[in-house]
């Protein structure tokens, strides 16, 4: 097997995220291609490769894997670890990435991913507040249920990868997780989510339609990406 895996901004992109986390924290190799945000809809463009005009797209040979959940049950049939071995925490796992990956509008639109600046955040709204009281029941539920350290038992898996970007809007944004920003500290430590991070404060292209929404969502208070 030969990965390539295709993804975007490291500033804007957590769907892009969720795939690459995966795997580097699993020590599954992969060449990586960038392809960057550069204007609100890079639909034609991603198109060339990405039958659905978006990131991430894995690319194992003569094919083409599309969709954060769909790379990681591709990689799941592939490579052990993807999953909790053990089954309770497995189901608790599938439960909570499909949650996620199909959930929490409100977390998406109002506090939009942008990994190098603080945020003094609007008033939010009844479904943010919603949105922010789930994930922190599902942090504490899988640290009390499994033990820690990470959402879903001992080992780093899926779970953890699908939240990462949550981990990073926690922190934008100063979010109130309550007992789970244990889980929060945890993942930002993580060797992989540093260099992510870092390659994201290294990036010095703006886009404008991102950065309307880091605007709208409220006071930029701390601004750490390279000019």
């Amino acid at each position: 097997m030969s990965y390539t895996l295709i993804t975007a901004n490291r500033n804007y992109s957590s769907w892009s995220l969720r795939p690459w986390l995966l795997m580097k924290a699993l020590g599954i190799p992969f060449a990586e291609r960038f392809e960057p945000f550069t204007k609100p809809s890079n639909y034609d463009e991603f198109r060339a490769f990405s039958p659905t005009g978006q990131v991430p797209v894995l690319i194992d040979g003569e094919r083409t894997v599309w969709d954060s959940l769909g790379i990681a049950l591709y990689l799941a049939d592939r490579h052990p670890g993807v999953w909790p071995a053990d089954e309770a925490a497995r189901a608790f796992a599938h439960g909570i990435v499909a949650e996620m990956h199909g959930g929490f509008s409100a977390l998406r639109n109002d506090c939009t991913m942008n990994v190098g600046v603080r945020v003094k955040p609007r008033p939010m709204s009844a479904a943010l507040l919603r949105d922010v009281a789930r994930v922190a029941e599902i942090f504490t539920q899988g640290l009390d249920r499994f033990g820690g350290p990470w959402l879903a038992g001992e080992a780093f898996s899926a779970t953890d990868a699908f939240f990462a970007p949550v981990a990073f809007r926690v922190r934008t944004y100063g979010l109130d997780v309550g007992r789970g920003q244990a889980w929060v500290d945890q993942v930002l430590a993580h060797p992989a989510m540093r260099d992510w991070e870092q390659q994201a404060l290294a990036e010095t292209w703006r886009e404008a339609g991102h950065e309307a929404e880091l605007a709208a969502a409220g006071e930029i208070i701390a601004d750490y990406r390279k000019a």
